[in-house]
């Protein structure tokens, strides 16, 4: 298939995916899912007709994304892992390295996911020996090998008290690339047996985590060092829902970019442009002591406590006199207002509000309208799409969320140690 005709084919996939306000979340993912199974098999049936032998960097790999902030509080790309490939709905994450899928190795503690359980073989298992497993066990895994041949035991905390216990297998991972070609990589993640604070009582849209974080284990630096595509990633959050993922470089905009360096000495393994500076509207709230980092796998921005205190004030202040009263009975999100009758959209209430402005160096400026710091909840009220980070427990460090990045095109330059963003309609992709 050649480029475009696949460019045009995810075109219209991003169309059928993105949902309309009269469609339920249910109907959405039930025709999401279907959608995105039937590119699965398809994909299956090619790859045993094509195979390069050599990989190509020079290409990129596509993938339509599920979902939206509020209410679903997340999105989902669909991955093909196995052979034959099976259909793995994982939340994208660029928090996070280690990607891993709720696995019946047995299973102690799982939800009830999309799709059956991963069963690995026994021929499957990353041993200690393994560069990854000693990557992991030196970022923070509670596990140490005590011998090379043993298998590779990990466990992973995120915030929010939510975890994954599981052990290192390998698998073949089917992708198409914009080229034309489909590969089956043979990559490392987790096989998660015990679950703890993720939606293991009752339904849970995923099936697990793909982790595309800095760090070795992530998917992206795997594909890297097997020389199938350059280190960069790039996401586009749809407010309307859905929007896409690319991994690889041959999907940047030749321009319309706004280009800082990524900051690699405070903040690990996360994404980040350094720290900032905070106004709102022309009100300067926070010099450049404030340090930011970039994670999908957030529904809402954090901001630590210092920071979240300064900005709820001046949002009294701005509110001082207008029609708008804080409601205490919400519940959706801490901070919340009501009008004189209950909110359709953002476009009720967004009058009321400035945006946000973060400031890097010199004249590089992330603008983040009411829009992409509010939500319309199902109550008819708005509320802070931006979150105590310090009662969260991510003490200093001020976080983007998912809220913040909706409409806007977001890359991850590793190969040139920088970040970019533009506005964007992220429901297609037709100027990419």
């Amino acid at each position: 298939m050649a480029r475009m005709s696949l460019l045009l084919l995810f075109d219209l996939l991003l169309l059928s995916l993105s949902c309309s306000p009269q469609f339920s979340s249910a109907t959405v993912k039930t025709v999401s899912r279907q959608l995105l199974q039937q590119q699965t098999q398809q994909s299956w049936w090619q790859s045993k007709a094509r195979l390069p032998a050599e990989p190509d960097r020079t290409s990129s790999v596509i993938f339509p994304l599920v979902g939206n902030v509020y209410p679903d509080g997340i999105y989902y790309a669909a991955l093909s892992i196995g052979n034959p490939p099976k259909p793995y709905f994982l939340d994208v994450d660029t928090g996070s390295d280690l990607t891993w899928v709720q696995c019946d190795a047995p299973c102690v503690n799982c939800g009830k996911g999309p799709h059956p359980l991963y069963r690995p073989r026994s021929n499957q298992l990353v041993l200690c020996e393994h560069p990854i497993c000693s990557y992991l066990q030196l970022t923070g895994s509670a596990y140490n090998c005590k011998d090379n041949s043993d298998q590779c035991d990990y466990e992973i905390e995120y915030a929010g008290d939510e975890s994954s216990m599981g052990v290192l297998v390998s698998d073949f991972f089917t992708l198409q690339f914009t080229n034309g070609s489909i590969l089956r990589p043979n990559l490392a993640f987790g096989c998660g047996y015990d679950q703890q604070g993720w939606s293991t009582s009752g339904f849970s849209p995923t099936d697990g985590v793909l982790g595309l974080g800095l760090g070795e284990s992530g998917i992206l630096s795997q594909l890297h060092k097997q020389g199938l595509i350059h280190s960069v990633l790039g996401h586009c959050l749809s407010k309307k829902g859905g929007g896409f993922l690319f991994l690889g470089d041959t999907l940047i905009p030749r321009s319309g970019i706004t280009w800082t360096p990524m900051s690699s000495s405070s903040f690990g393994k996360y994404y980040s442009p350094g720290s900032a500076s905070l106004f709102y509207g022309k009100q300067y709230l926070i010099s450049r002591d404030f340090k930011v980092v970039f994670d999908s796998g957030s529904s809402y921005t954090y901001f630590a406590d210092h920071n979240y205190q300064v900005l709820t004030t001046a949002l009294a202040k701005q509110l001082h006199g207008k029609p708008l009263k804080e409601d205490k009975d919400d519940g959706t999100l801490p901070l919340c207002w009501k009008g004189n009758k209950p909110f359709r959209s953002v476009s009720d209430y967004k009058r009321y509000f400035n945006s946000l402005v973060l400031g890097f160096g010199k004249r590089t400026l992330l603008e983040i309208p009411p829009e992409s710091y509010l939500i319309t909840t199902k109550y008819g009220n708005t509320c802070l799409g931006i979150l105590n980070g310090t009662q969260a427990g991510l003490e200093n460090i001020n976080l983007i969320g998912d809220v913040s990045m909706q409409d806007l095109l977001v890359i991850y330059d590793n190969e040139r140690g920088r970040m970019g963003w533009a506005r964007a309609k992220c429901n297609k992709n037709s100027k990419l």
